[in-house]
């Protein structure tokens, strides 16, 4: 906010009356209270909630007569924004507009910091003209920056400089260039998009960075093959990996700071055909969500599964593809249960997210501490419950059961495609069918897919995805509108249409910088099976997983296709996504 007198406060506020955008009662009785220390009276005021800053950057613009911006919803060229570096624009709460007349149009809180005005012209050495905005504008304006590689162009430029003059070692550039801030630029942009992962990949000729978002891998560079080198051995120093082993695959781990938030970095390198591969796996534990609705279980299977972990004992497991969500899934159920009441130990690999009030054990088969071994160690820790990250081996899966069926509730995953794939699987791994039978309490099956964005149109689905539809949930939708509020409260989808055989109007999220392909966050897919007398029997009998999901469908549960395509007829996620990520699913 700018610097002002209380002779200009008064006129903003008389301004901001006298056209009704401020209550003078509520003014009024708010003068007759002390002003916090520290305070101006408009700010107060904002705090108050009786005016906000875009009405006070409005009146203090008339009054102080300098143009008003209103920077929401307005994209920003990223050649413009790249004249004003994001640590100063972050600064000084100032963003570069455009030019007009060989003057940079920038717009500010503070207009009246002389200063700062300075300091931005003396930056971009041309003229600058000064807008007023709110510093919530700006500060949405300056999450526009997570675009800018300007720093890495120049660690680019003269990282190729220094390499192609051999005139220092790699250890040396990796120290004294600006391929840190090249990193930490990257690192900052997969960090700001919500990126799951990135992969740094050599190509011939050149190096390409892209990354993984919601979901869905992007390139977001093209880098001269020269950088490679200074870029990997970069990474490598910071996971305190060997930078001059360039043979066999490293994997290791460190943490940054991004915007005031710790990010968890797991590291993956390995030698392909044109250099070194790295992908970086990004963990922020701040932007997952640990509550198991909010993940998108629903209805049928949400009740299954909370029904499934009130049990003293028995497993609950959850399986999908890697990067599917099972861990965060058992996250979010641990945090259904945890209590001062029960001890719970988990055993991962590695500990993604760090829990209060849970012990939480890290594998390391260096060290010998396997999955196998570590789960004998928690058995004589006294546990409730147990969490086991994965099971990977028959030796795992035999302790796993063995725990169960002495009074412990165990947590796991699998790598299969479908909830009823857990049950052969485990069958695979040479656990008896009749101790399965007794010790499973329900089994998951999820995917993830990409979130329609808050801002979307409605289109009519096309012939084939009306019979598609149909041939999928056509059994499951009302017939009547009578019927549509309460089968979509028992199924948990809200909205549900009418079944027809012409077209349903579908959500189509608009496409945009910020949202590409109209995506914006995911949710998950789900399917469960509840392990009851009649699953059971299958079991020991050793029945095909088709077998057992055609049992578990006509006891009413919704499968992961099913249940997409119901979420897509409810607007959160589109036909497409379903078909690409659950094509392979009945």
């Amino acid at each position: 906010m700018a610097q002002l007198t209380e002779a200009a406060e008064r006129r903003i506020l008389d301004l901001l009356i006298g056209e009704g955008l401020a209550d003078a009662n509520l003014v009024q009785a708010v003068q007759q209270q002390p002003i916090p220390e520290g305070k101006t009276f408009l700010q107060n005021l904002v705090e108050r909630r009786i005016i906000n800053d875009d009405m006070v950057a409005r009146g203090t613009a008339a009054i102080l007569g300098v143009p008003y911006v209103e920077l929401k919803n307005i994209t920003i060229d990223q050649d413009i924004l790249a004249k004003i570096p994001s640590e100063a624009s972050s600064r000084v709460l100032a963003v570069p507009l455009g030019e007009k007349d060989g003057m940079l149009n920038v717009a500010m809180v503070d207009v009246t910091n002389v200063q700062a005005t300075d300091y931005l012209a003396s930056l971009v050495n041309q003229p600058i003209r000064v807008w007023m905005s709110s510093e919530r504008g700006i500060k949405e304006a300056l999450e526009q920056y997570h675009g800018d590689f300007s720093g890495v162009n120049e660690a680019v430029r003269e990282t190729g400089e220094e390499a192609e003059s051999e005139q220092k070692d790699v250890k040396t550039i990796v120290q004294d260039s600006p391929i840190s801030k090249a990193l930490t630029t990257i690192l900052s942009y997969a960090a700001k998009t919500k990126a799951s992962d990135i992969h740094i990949e050599p190509l011939e000729d050149s190096l390409i960075i892209r990354c993984r978002i919601d979901g869905v891998l992007r390139k977001i560079m093209d880098l001269p093959k020269t950088v490679a080198p200074a870029l990997v051995s970069r990474v490598k120093i910071l996971a305190n990996l060997k930078i001059d082993e360039h043979r066999i695959p490293q994997d290791g781990q460190f943490t940054v700071l991004v915007d005031g938030q710790e990010i968890d970095l797991r590291i993956a390198i390995a030698p392909v055909t044109w250099g070194e591969q790295v992908v970086i796996r990004l963990l922020d534990k701040t932007g997952v969500s640990m509550e198991i609705e909010k993940m998108g279980m629903t209805g049928h299977a949400l009740r299954d599964v909370l029904e499934g972990i009130k049990k003293p004992n028995g497993m609950i497991l959850t399986s999908g593809p890697t990067g599917s969500g099972k861990s965060t899934t058992l996250y979010a159920l641990i945090q259904q249960i945890k209590s001062e009441q029960i001890n719970i130990v988990t055993l991962e690999d590695p500990v993604e997210y760090k829990m209060d009030g849970i012990n939480q054990i890290q594998v390391n088969e260096d060290a010998g501490l396997t999955f196998g071994s570590g789960l004998r160690s928690i058995l004589r820790q006294d546990p409730d419950v147990i969490m086991v990250g994965e099971i990977r081996d028959s030796e795992t899966a035999g302790l796993a059961v063995q725990a169960a069926l002495t009074g412990h509730l165990v947590f796991s995953t699998l790598h299969t495609n479908s909830a009823a794939g857990i049950l052969p699987r485990l069958l695979d791994m040479g656990i008896e069918p009749f101790l399965l039978s007794s010790t499973l309490n329900v089994v998951i099956g999820q995917r993830l897919v990409r979130r329609i964005t808050e801002k979307r149109e409605m289109i009519k689905s096309t012939e084939v995805e009306t019979k598609g539809i149909n041939s999928i949930v056509g059994d499951l939708l009302p017939t009547t509108k009578e019927d549509v509020a309460k089968i979509s409260e028992d199924l948990g989808y809200p909205g549900l249409p009418v079944k027809n055989d012409e077209h349903y109007m579908l959500a189509r999220g608009v496409d945009s910088k910020e949202t590409p392909h109209g995506y914006s966050g995911r949710t998950g897919l789900y399917e469960t099976i509840v392990v009851d007398e009649d699953i059971q029997k299958l079991i020991i009998s050793e029945a095909t997983a088709g077998e057992i999901m055609r049992t578990a469908k006509a006891k009413g549960t919704v499968t992961m296709r099913q249940d997409g395509v119901l979420k897509a007829l409810s607007g959160i996620t589109t036909i497409e996504e379903v078909n690409r990520v659950a094509s392979d699913l009945s």
